[in-house]
């Protein structure tokens, strides 16, 4: 029986599917991953690991892994993979696309509208007790209904929220590596470049992977495009933002507020810059957070693990020419 190693305790009814397939060594610890150094000497001697997205599996990882087989991420992106060491050594790379797109675009619109209307901010104002009569200035936020949303990155989950747009009466401008005009047409976006959309949006809300080409998309230099009033929104990854240049944003009124769902450094430490902002809505990385979601994705991790050990083709293989 083939033995795998699985770096967070998952949906129980998955991983009873998979212990009827194969050994399971389980992290029984569900809020701290393994170290680096723990996860190399876990996986000597498995021919599967289901890992998550917090969990760097990079070229030492897979040299440890002798027997390796398949690596079944427990997410859509796949950064934390070093898929080239992978593919090298003929291991299968699989993750969990299109299943988490619905609830992370409910996510980031949450988000939006947090932002936007100060509903954190309002939230703490209340409960410490500063809340003294209704007044025509308390807490004034900004409007979404006929606003214009810009969308960067408009794979599934970007046109997801798109669609969440037309509900608010907004214009919706999007950049993406290449113009979509089949999705422009169904969803009536307009293609813009990305120095047109941050100028010309009051929401801005991103969408896109992290690559080295996404690495601090938005920078000083993007933020001081942007208007005054405009929201930032990130359910994507962390670094495609440069914390550093979003936190003086926001401390300097550069933008009027950010919504985040992801960090470059996870999790966020006391005393982080970030913390020190009271124009910033904060989650701890919860955009696939919903107990239906969060099962489907284990049950497609544990699928895609047992088709690879089966000799099968997994459902969704990132790394297709590692099978020629």
């Amino acid at each position: 029986m083939s033995r795998v190693f699985v770096t967070r305790p998952i949906a129980e009814s998955a991983l009873a599917k998979l212990r009827s397939e194969v050994e399971v060594d389980l992290w029984a610890e569900p809020e701290v991953p393994p170290s680096h150094a723990e996860l190399c000497a876990r996986v000597v001697g498995v021919e599967g690991l289901l890992c998550l997205l917090t969990d760097p599996i990079d070229a030492e990882v897979i040299a440890a892994a002798e027997k390796l087989r398949v690596i079944s991420n427990y997410a859509v992106g796949y950064d934390n993979i070093d898929v080239a060491a992978a593919t090298q050594r003929g291991v299968m790379v699989c993750n969990t696309p299109g299943v988490l797109t619905e609830t992370t675009a409910d996510l980031a619109w949450a988000l939006l509208t947090a932002a936007a209307r100060r509903i954190t901010e309002a939230e703490r104002y209340l409960r410490a007790g500063r809340w003294r009569s209704w007044s025509p200035e308390l807490l004034l936020g900004h409007d979404i209904h006929g606003r214009v949303l810009g969308i960067v990155g408009l794979g599934r989950i970007g046109r997801a929220v798109a669609r969440r747009a037309r509900g608010f009466g907004m214009r919706v401008l999007y950049h993406n590596p290449s113009p979509k005009p089949e999705v422009e047409r169904e969803l009536g976006v307009e293609y813009a470049d990305l120095d047109t959309l941050l100028r010309e949006s009051d929401f801005v809300s991103l969408h896109t992977p992290l690559t080295e080409n996404t690495r601090h998309l938005i920078g000083a230099r993007e933020l001081a495009l942007m208007k005054p009033t405009a929201v930032l929104v990130n359910t994507a990854r962390g670094a495609v933002v440069d914390t550093e240049a979003l936190v003086s944003a926001l401390k300097e009124r550069k933008i009027f507020a950010a919504g985040l769902d992801v960090y470059e450094g996870e999790p966020l430490p006391p005393g982080h810059p970030l913390l020190e902002c009271d124009n910033v809505v904060l989650l701890p990385h919860i955009g696939s957070a919903s107990v239906a979601t969060r099962e489907r994705m284990a049950h497609m991790a544990v699928e895609n693990l047992i088709a690879g050990l089966k000799g099968e083709r997994p459902p969704h293989l990132v790394n297709p020419e590692v099978l020629s």
